[in-house]
């Protein structure tokens, strides 16, 4: 049995553990995510280090955000401006005298979806991770679609509205729609706070679904409005990339009102979609939820290095 450290870096912790060849986690382990990249790094290889001296290591799997290239370099690293432009693969390669490989996190997470989730002995297939902002992976033939610069998956950043020339085209974006801070939470609060401006912040979407269902009408429009735009833009991917599943994630996609709600919406688009609701029965695939919680980053960092 091999064993690998697998590193899941987000923008304000970095969690690690060990993983075995069979997608056994075991040995987790996490730190606040320092600020300077020396210190990162320091902590990653002191993380490999620790579990070196009890365990035979043979390789490091790194799921991290922003646009991540085949070699491993970070072109941009999201929210850690410390890993923009930056050879991250090379660098803890170098470091540990170990293979190491760096995978987008999204695409992390899609590849997690193969080997022990919702997509095992599936082909292609889309990931979609809801979170603050929204996250893609594109997996096709089995294998993770990159695009030519690394940038492949970015699925905020497509445009579904009417731009406004006032304004910066990203706004229409899904981001700012389709995802649960920068959509979902960010317009119910800015709509909430208009009706009444002493309202308290929400922070947490599964308010906003109980107040939706209690009748609430501001949670109720904002709400069918986000599920509306996640649909639209699955069936804009159903259109261009025929995935035979399209799986959802983040944490909302574990609420099971939220599916079901996400499941009535796509239904009544897609009757009104000539052409897809004539094949929907035949050549159609399924929007689900992704099987995998929080170890996707963990399983999806190593899974690389089994290949």
């Amino acid at each position: 049995m091999s064993e690998y450290v697998a590193f899941d870096i987000g923008g304000t912790s970095i969690k690690y553990a060990l993983v075995d060849d069979q997608g056994n986690i075991s040995g987790r382990g996490h730190f606040a995510t320092p600020t300077a990249r020396d210190e990162i790094i320091g902590k990653m290889c002191a993380a490999v280090s620790a579990y070196q001296a009890e365990h035979k290591i043979v390789g490091v799997g790194v799921s991290a955000p922003g646009i991540v290239r085949r070699d491993g370099y970070l072109v941009t690293g999201g929210a850690l401006m410390e890993f923009y432009e930056f050879d991250l693969r090379g660098t803890l390669a170098a470091k540990t005298d170990l293979p190491v490989v760096v995978e987008n996190d999204a695409n992390a997470a899609a590849l997690a979806e193969r080997w022990q989730g919702s997509s095992q002995g599936i082909d292609d297939y889309v990931c979609i991770v809801l979170g603050t902002g929204i996250g893609g992976g594109i997996v096709i033939n089995g294998k993770p679609y990159r695009g030519a610069h690394g940038m492949a998956g970015e699925l905020g950043w497509m445009v579904t509205r009417d731009d406004d020339a006032t304004g910066d085209l990203e706004d229409a974006s899904l981001t700012f729609s389709a995802s649960v801070v920068m959509g979902l939470l960010r317009r119910y609060n800015a709509a909430h706070k208009r009706v009444d401006p002493d309202a308290e912040e929400v922070t947490d979407a599964r308010v906003v679904l109980e107040r939706s269902a209690a009748g609430d009408y501001t949670a109720y429009t904002e709400y069918h409005r986000f599920l509306h735009d996640i649909s639209i833009m699955c069936i804009n991917l159903f259109a261009t990339l025929d995935p035979d599943r399209i799986l959802i994630g983040g944490g909302i996609s574990a609420n099971p009102q939220f599916m079901a709600d996400l499941a009535a919406t796509m239904d009544r688009l897609l009757t009104q979609h000539g052409s897809l609701n004539r094949i929907r029965d035949k050549a159609l695939g399924k929007v689900m939820a992704a099987g995998l919680r929080n170890d996707a980053g963990l399983l999806g960092a190593v899974y690389p290095l089994l290949q």
